[in-house]
């Protein structure tokens, strides 16, 4: 009998949850601004992603392919700080800076030969 009655009990308390789950549901898809939060934030997501596929680092065991990555970060974040896009050109540099055995050294030079801004963005970032 008391096993019948928590069976009963459980039953209850499982079809009260679905069915609390099922309205907030319904209220949330009806809310006006949903779909454009949604929206929002899988845009947010796709930006994310492009950002991240840009560049990323080699393996750092790799020797190959840290020096085939060096110099392509660094002439890229050089080419896209002369076109004026400062944020992306910083991140290359400092995806450089990244993979470099010496960071200060490359940063003690790229602050003489680049724009001063860029390269405090770059250690700072």
């Amino acid at each position: 009998m008391v096993g019948l009655n928590s069976a009963i009990a459980a039953g209850v308390c499982g079809a009260l949850f679905f069915g609390y789950c099922i309205y907030f549901d319904r209220k949330r898809r009806s809310d006006p601004n949903f779909k454009n939060g949604l929206r929002e934030r899988r845009k947010k997501q796709k930006l994310a992603k492009e950002r991240a596929g840009l560049s990323k680092l080699p393996d750092l065991k790799d020797a190959e392919a840290v020096q085939k990555f060096f110099p392509e970060e660094v002439q890229l974040g050089e080419e896209l700080l002369a076109q004026g896009k400062y944020e992306k050109g910083v991140d290359h540099l400092t995806n450089a800076i990244a993979v470099c055995g010496q960071p200060q050294q490359l940063l003690q030079d790229s602050s003489t030969t680049s724009v001063p801004d860029a390269s405090d963005q770059a250690s700072n970032h």
